[in-house]
């Protein structure tokens, strides 16, 4: 039985009534409320046949968890300052897309066996930076994934240029207060250990900021949205590309 979209999502299809009928085969579509249950297993195809348009398809996906049939061609790149929530969001992205998450800091610790702020304290910025650049260089060489990059990535022209031809990337925007009251309390971030963290936070942000802006794609940040709500905000943004996704 087809599930009755525009009953389990009203707000999303509000223009689908009763007795409607499916545009391509001519059947009624059912008006009983079978639940979100009824939608997996569902093409991205199925889904978008029964939507208007692709702003449809990825309400249900952050939904329900995900729906074969639909493929992420190639890795979404997550970008942006420390505390834009580039990992939470990343990870939810990943599971609703069924690929693969990577955290390249993760992948630099695991591969130096210190952590990040180790690696700063012995060797150095430039040499983490260096890292970072192979590392990124070698995931983007890997089956798609979501990957999340350091705060810092993304300043390097090199890493803009391998992550435009191998990727796509998306910059979690968020202002400066909601960064600062995210990282404020967390000492693992080497670059704010100094006299005045919040004032070296405004310094790096303002920054980079206009380097973030070059990404391929922008979805903004808020402190009220869960990270269910920033993946959804991420796959709706995806979804007006016809490089990355699929099957939508």
């Amino acid at each position: 039985m087809t599930p009755p979209f525009y009953r389990i999502f009203p707000r999303i299809m509000p223009w689908r009534k009763e007795n409607d009928r499916d545009g391509e085969t001519g059947a009624a579509i059912p008006v009983a409320n079978t639940g979100l249950a009824a939608c997996r297993g569902w093409t991205g195809a199925e889904l978008g046949r029964y939507g208007k348009g692709p702003g449809f398809v990825a309400p249900v996906l952050a939904a329900i968890g995900g729906v074969s049939g639909v493929r992420l061609k190639k890795s979404v790149v997550m970008v942006g300052m420390m505390g834009a929530g580039k990992t939470a969001v990343g990870t939810q992205l990943a599971r609703v897309l069924s690929v693969p998450f990577i955290d390249s800091d993760e992948e630099i610790v695991r591969a130096a066996n210190r952590t990040i702020a180790e690696i700063f304290e012995r060797d150095g910025e430039p040499f983490f930076r260096l890292k970072e650049a192979q590392v990124i260089a070698r995931l983007l060489e890997g089956p798609p994934c979501v990957l999340s990059t350091g705060g810092g990535a993304f300043m390097a022209e090199a890493n803009r240029r391998m992550i435009a031809q191998k990727g796509v990337s998306v910059w979690l925007r968020a202002d400066l207060d909601l960064l600062w009251q995210r990282v404020r309390h967390k000492s693992s971030r080497p670059l704010l250990h100094t006299a005045n963290p919040r004032e070296t936070l405004r310094g790096i942000f303002q920054a980079r900021v206009p380097v973030y802006a070059l990404a391929d794609i922008a979805v903004d940040a808020e402190a009220d949205l869960s990270i269910e709500d920033m993946a959804r905000r991420v796959i709706e943004a995806l979804t007006t590309r016809a490089d990355v996704l699929e099957g939508t």
